[in-house]
């Protein structure tokens, strides 16, 4: 029945085609005896729409239609029956019938069309209204809008650039502003923020951001959310406002709020967890930095930590540098070839500068060095304000290398015939050139390799050598090589699906970007005692998620250096958050200083728990020596877990063999430990009546105390008398002849001169009187060397008269 329906449906349209299209060209005029047709059609129409929207209708519908058939049918036999009284009644209800029913489908199509001309018109305006918004940035520029943006492009390039005079920058961006340059004005407001350039005025920038993110500027935007997420520039801490200012700044393309965003998203910080989100956003970074990624690889980024530094302070570059620069002027090949790489790449207290890499490398390789050659190649393959870039030179120099079996320049001949670079395509070339540099472990070599398995470019696609080769290229660090993984891990190349994974190696990534030159602007800041200068540019990057930049902001707040806030307690709180931040990345020396935090109270309630936890995880998975020693300390007082003496000696003993540095206070800690132990023992034992006098004692202190006052006085006093020696008698006798040698002779030849006259008497005596004499003289030298020169006669005298007392064996 319901097929029945639609087939009228059907011929019923087609019918009416012809009187539709005349009525939609020369508009609504119906003529009667179509009007009963239309509406007949109308209303099958509208049935047959309601049975598509409403799971009800199609039943509905075929009850309508079924209803008008029968109520059809008697009329139409009626009208057909000759001589029947009701023929004309029956002819004037089906006119009247068949005109109701031509009018309903016209009326129900030229509805439906004037709703898709409005619908049309409407949409239509709002594509206007969105051109009309553009239309200014579409229009041709004004000559006041062309010079602006001339002046802040040199100026951007200028501070890319690593040797510039910023204070050229400076000036450009205020002409630009000058013309109402919208990012030359924020970036002359960020200027304000981190002392960049000009001092600090967190209040005027404040309010240029304000004005500026009205116009939809981004960077305007970024800025807002990183002074509300501080708390400067007259602006409460509010995480939502900031959350908000990051997002619309995200939306504009802003990297450092995509950034801050992706991070956020990472760990949790005042958002949900989303790891989805998080990929979303270090992604686009992540392609950013890869787009920009050299043959060079970039300049070297160093990550000073400044607890680190504190702690474990090395060398100085630059005395480094002399010494090898030293080397390198009486011709030492190898200080040449680390001089050439050092400027090559750039330094911690070094600038990055070509032309003087090219100056050691020339040296290296006139002396018959591979990697002179080879990076000598790498130089002009790529080129640099100071080089003109060379493909025949480099070439030339590859070539060399190669023959030498150097992988640098084997890698760099493979790159010149994969893409074409003054040589003829050459994929099999190139697949030799970068497997013989993979194999002796270069990591270009490596990464290409990868890049071809990856790709199938001259080989085979095989995801499994492409992940081998990306993987052993990340043990140098290289950037592609986490892109590349960060993209199989995102899409399931070759492997499983894994959303921590993927945005880990984007993260990575993104935090190689020039923008992180911030790092070492930051750390020459500190360098040059600009502290609050380095704060301001730690805080941004550790809104970026920079891990460095979070520790070394809380460092600098710890230390009550900052005078950005002239509020002790703010500055605890802040380096609360920021030591939390840097702890949740893995930093294990902010995990123990999170852990004080929460032991001591600063910034937070105390929370001896929380302390014991990450003091735990720190020894655990850094094997961090203070952890160790923070962990046995509680174990031995009982705080925030279950007093162990034992396993505080373990700790500490831990905490001795991990770091060398911890062995002196371990040892004052293990006697301390030894001596609490004696002490408990003592109260186990008989003697523990010792320790119950308290009440005794504290009832008569003073005496006690004056008595054993009086007794270390007395001590004193007797120790220190003066020793008096008894007078000897007066001889009056003579001393033999001897003894005036003897007296005579020096204080320390006296026992000798003394001896040799009691050998002489000892001659002529005999028996036990021998003896006697030899002891009594040697009594009369002891006295003597203790008595001087005058007492030494009296001490002969006394020897001679007591040999003459002595004769009896029995005395």
């Amino acid at each position: 029945m319901r097929l029945l329906s639609l087939f009228c449906i059907l011929l019923l349209l087609v019918a009416q085609q012809s009187p539709m299209l005349r009525a939609e060209l020369q508009g609504p005029t119906i003529p009667t005896e179509s009007a009963s047709v239309t509406a007949a059609t109308a209303s099958s129409a509208e049935a047959e729409r309601e049975s598509t929207t409403n799971p009800q209708a199609p039943q509905a519908a075929e009850e309508i239609t079924t209803a008008d058939k029968e109520a059809k049918t008697p009329q139409v036999e009626a009208a057909t029956t000759p001589g029947s009284n009701e023929r004309k009644a029956a002819k004037l209800k089906e006119t009247e019938f068949e005109a109701r029913t031509k009018v309903m489908p016209a009326a129900f199509f030229e509805r439906l069309h004037n709703d898709n001309i409005l619908k049309q018109e409407k949409l239509k305006a709002q594509i206007e209204a969105i051109e009309a918004k553009l239309a200014p940035n579409d229009a041709e520029p004004t000559p006041e809008q062309i010079e602006a943006q001339s002046l802040y492009d040199n100026a951007m390039e200028i501070l890319g650039k690593p040797r510039t005079d910023q204070r050229v920058a400076l000036t450009l961006l205020k002409k630009a502003a000058a013309f109402n340059h919208l990012k030359a004005r924020a970036e002359l407001a960020w200027g304000m923020v981190l002392g960049h350039w000009m001092s600090f005025d967190f209040h005027h920038a404040a309010d240029e951001f304000e004005s500026l993110a009205l116009e939809g500027v981004p960077e305007a935007h970024a800025g807002l959310g990183f002074l509300y997420s501080v708390g400067v520039g007259g602006k409460n801490v509010s995480q939502p406002l900031a959350l908000i200012h990051y997002t619309l700044a995200a939306l504009g393309d802003n990297t450092l709020a995509q950034m801050a965003m992706g991070y956020r998203y990472l760990f949790g910080i005042n958002v949900p967890i989303n790891c989805e989100k998080a990929l979303l956003h270090y992604k686009r970074v992540a392609r950013k930095v890869a787009s920009k990624v050299t043959f060079a690889n970039g300049p070297m980024l160093h990550r000073v930590r400044l607890l680190d530094e504190l702690e474990n302070p090395g060398s100085h570059e630059t005395e480094i540098i002399d010494y090898y620069q030293l080397l390198a002027d009486k011709g030492d090949v190898q200080s040449q070839v680390g001089l050439g790489q050092l400027y090559y790449q750039g330094g911690k207290a070094t600038q990055q500068d070509h032309q003087k890499a090219l100056e050691y490398f020339t040296l290296a390789a006139n002396a018959g060095n591979a990697i002179g050659f080879a990076f000598l190649g790498k130089l002009y393959l790529e080129g640099s304000e100071q080089i003109k870039a060379d493909n025949e030179t480099a070439f030339k120099y590859f070539s060399k290398a190669s023959e030498m079996g150097d992988p640098v320049g084997q890698s760099g001949l493979g790159l010149m015939y994969l893409k074409g670079l003054g040589v003829p395509k050459d994929s099999i070339k190139a697949l030799s050139y970068f497997t013989q540099a993979a194999d002796q472990g270069w990591v270009d070599g490596q990464l290409q390799l990868g890049t071809m398995y990856f790709t199938g470019n001259g080989v085979k696609t095989d995801y499994k050598l492409a992940l081998k080769y990306f993987n052993l290229a990340t043990q140098s660090g290289h950037v592609l090589a986490y892109y590349n993984l960060g993209i199989m891990h995102a899409y399931g190349m070759g492997m499983l699906r894994s959303c921590p994974a993927a945005v880990e190696f984007f993260k990575n990534v993104a935090e190689r970007g020039r923008w992180s030159s911030s790092l070492m602007h930051a750390y020459s800041d500190y360098k040059h005692n600009r502290i609050d200068e380095a704060f301001m540019h730690y805080s941004l990057m550790a809104e970026a998620g920079y891990e460095v930049a979070q520790s070394n902001a809380a460092f600098l707040l710890d230390r009550e250096e900052v005078h950005v806030f002239n509020d002790r307690h703010e500055d605890l709180i802040r380096a609360f958050y920021y030591w939390k931040r840097a702890a949740g990345q893995g930093y294990s020396a902010a995990q123990v200083k999170l852990g004080d935090y929460y032991y001591y109270g600063w910034g937070t309630k105390t929370d001896f728990e929380t302390a014991a936890a990450l003091y735990r995880k720190a020894s655990e998975q850094q094997y961090n020596a203070q952890a160790m020693f923070n962990l046995g300390y509680m174990h031995e007082q009982g705080l925030g877990m279950k007093k162990d003496w034992h396993l505080a000696k373990r700790l500490y003993d831990l905490a001795a063999e991990t770091n060398s540095d911890a062995k002196v206070p371990v040892a004052l800690a293990l006697f301390k430990l030894q001596m609490l132990a004696k002490i408990e023992s003592i109260k186990e034992s008989p003697y523990r009546f010792i320790f119950y006098m308290d009440e005794n004692i504290a009832a008569n202190w003073d005496l006690y105390m004056i008595t054993i006052l009086t007794l270390l006085l007395g001590i004193i006093m007797y120790t220190r008398r003066p020793f008096q020696q008894p007078e000897q008698p007066v001889q009056q006798q003579q001393a033999p002849q001897a003894a005036p040698a003897a007296a005579a002779a020096p204080a320390n030849d006296i026992a000798s001169v003394a001896a040799a006259n009691i050998n002489a008497a000892s001659t002529a005596a005999t028996g036990t009187a021998t003896a006697s004499t030899s002891a009594a003289a040697a009594t009369a030298a002891t006295s003597t060397s203790n008595t001087g020169s005058s007492s030494a006669a009296a001490a002969a005298a006394g020897t001679s008269s007591s040999s003459s007392n002595t004769l009896d064996p029995t005395d």
